[in-house]
């Protein structure tokens, strides 16, 4: 079983983490990534995060 290493709640189903995702615009093309954080849904703890890529229409180059 997994749990919380911050208040120890056991983490067994998708509704015991929240995704949040993030834009973010970086680098000289502009070009908008998206960003998840993957928290604890009991405390709000930071269990993880990844970049999924390029958003469609983010922006490109200028």
């Amino acid at each position: 079983m997994v749990h919380c290493p911050a208040c120890e709640t056991a983490l067994a189903d998708a509704s015991d983490v929240e995704f949040t995702e993030t834009d973010a615009t970086t680098g000289f093309l502009e070009a908008s990534k998206r960003f998840y954080v993957a928290s604890c849904a009991e405390c709000g703890e930071t269990l993880g995060s990844g970049v999924a890529g390029a958003k469609a229409g983010g922006g490109g180059a200028v």
